[in-house]
């Protein structure tokens, strides 16, 4: 399978700190590719140098054949990456229906583009809720409403950094679900999330990030039969 995203040897600093220490890691188009690691393991830190939000400091980052290493934020994601960022990030004075058109376009030029009309399907509770203001919303609705605007932009890859976090059971379940038919459209996807089981079951393959460098890569079955092991790298 050839690479849409690819990073060989990435680096990273915050100021004077070393975040990354060399990371490789490849996506293929359609792919679904997890990112597993504890907390401060540069899992975030990894997407920020791909989304041009902490420019790495050595290697390459190239996405559909093109080195964007050195382009800044908003030309990543003109490329055609959709980030859903830790936190949400929503514009809480905007109302749902505001929130999904404010970036919404089709530069990627695909057939079947994204349209509100697919996104309240994907997530029914935002057509009901989509005069509501962005502030007003549950952690869950604001979290489906992230996707919802990142998928607006019609990307060939779509970045989750805490896919589920702090999100309630059934709102969780209704993610996955969305984030599994996201998968049979043949969306490339990379997953950040702390929920081990359905990530097995959703992602093609996983890299474990550890102090800044992928310490292991392989699919689910592989990472099953060697569970024990890899626990030690996503445990506290």
């Amino acid at each position: 399978m050839s690479a849409l995203l690819s990073l060989r040897g990435v680096t990273a600093h915050y100021g004077a700190s070393q975040a990354l220490f060399g990371v490789d890691l490849e996506i293929g188009a359609g792919e679904f590719v997890s990112l597993l690691g504890r907390n401060g393991m540069g899992k975030s830190t990894t997407v920020k140098a791909i989304m041009g939000l902490n420019r790495a400091s050595r290697g390459e980052i190239r996405f559909g054949g093109r080195d964007i290493g050195a382009l800044p934020a908003y030309q990543v994601a003109q490329c055609g990456i959709g980030l859903v960022p830790e936190g949400r990030h929503i514009f809480p004075n905007l109302s749902v229906r505001e929130n999904l058109v404010a970036t919404a376009h089709n530069r990627q030029r695909l057939a079947q583009p994204w349209t509100l009309e697919r996104v309240y399907a994907l997530f029914p509770r935002l057509a009901e809720r989509a005069r509501h203001l962005g502030s007003h919303l549950s952690g869950g609705e604001q979290q489906m409403l992230a996707i919802g605007r990142a998928l607006l932009t019609n990307p060939r890859l779509l970045i989750l950094d805490e896919a589920t976090e702090g999100l309630a059971p059934v709102v969780r379940e209704e993610i996955w679900r969305a984030l599994d038919g996201l998968k049979r459209t043949g969306l490339a996807v990379l997953c950040i999330d702390k929920n081990l089981e359905p990530l097995l079951a959703a992602a093609d393959r996983h890299a474990i990030i550890e102090t800044g460098r992928v310490a292991w890569s392989g699919d689910s079955q592989s990472f099953i039969d060697d569970e024990a092991r890899l626990l030690r790298y996503l445990s506290v």
